[in-house]
């Protein structure tokens, strides 16, 4: 069973790579972007999750807005793809994964090189060029993943993009959740874990069920500072997942 679910991702991931190279420069963004949310939503149910959004306060996603999200796994992205197709910052590191790599070069992906503040500031001038041209643009402010239960720091610099491209902050709440609604420990994607690894730790467990909650969004007119863009949507995030700022369930 396992050998044949995993087979019908490989072949899954080969067409995805089949579409980007022969289809993708034949068509539009708008038919491009529906390729990848039909792809994503392929992806992640051929994997064995099921995907459920969530509306916090009845909140809608923004036509045009800088998107964060707190980030547990490789998954996290087909998953808020699989509700709207959308550019994300990643490390490079991706770049070398394979098959997933290539592929998300080829959607749009701005991959950025740890520690170096020169990319920083090309892919911050990147995210303020899409913005303004109405693309959907994501990054995880966390900087890396993080066992479910935790909520890392968020860094600040990227959200200066949103206060230069005059659009509102879009927070969500990506959790990986069992049968029982507790979190599932084969999603986290931490430590030395390699991405094939996290590939069959997910297909081996099913069951998993990834809720994605689409918070309020954060005026930046309120906020002028980038600081304060950050922590506001980190008290957001940290709020809906339910950890407090040590990662641990509040008492």
């Amino acid at each position: 069973m396992l050998a044949f679910r995993l087979l019908r991702v490989l072949i899954h991931l080969f067409r995805g790579l089949a579409t980007c190279a022969l289809l993708f420069p034949l068509i539009d963004d708008a038919g491009r972007r529906a390729h990848v949310r039909a792809w994503s939503v392929r992806l992640v149910a051929l994997c064995g999750v099921r995907v459920r959004i969530e509306h916090l306060q009845d909140a809608q996603p923004a036509p045009r807005a800088l998107m964060v999200s707190n980030h547990v796994s490789w998954l996290d992205i087909f998953v808020i793809n699989s509700l709207h197709p959308t550019r994300f910052v990643a490390k490079s590191d991706i770049r070398s994964w394979p098959l997933i790599g290539w592929l998300c070069e080829k959607t749009g992906t701005i991959f950025i090189a740890r520690g170096k503040l020169r990319d920083v500031r090309r892919i911050y001038q990147g995210l303020v060029t899409s913005l303004h041209a109405g693309e959907h643009v994501a990054f995880f402010p966390e900087g890396t993943t993080a066992p479910q239960g935790t909520l890392l720091p968020f860094h600040a610099n990227l959200f200066e993009a949103a206060i230069e491209a005059d659009v509102p902050v879009q927070p969500y709440a990506v959790r990986y959740l069992d049968a029982n609604g507790r979190l599932h420990p084969a999603a986290d994607f931490v430590g030395e874990m390699t991405f094939v690894q996290s590939m069959m730790t997910i297909l081996k467990a099913g069951g998993v069920t990834a809720e994605l909650t689409v918070l309020p969004i954060i005026d930046t007119g309120e906020s002028s500072h980038r600081r304060e863009l950050a922590d506001a949507a980190y008290d957001a995030i940290r709020s809906s997942l339910g950890v407090d700022t040590a990662g641990n369930p509040p008492g």
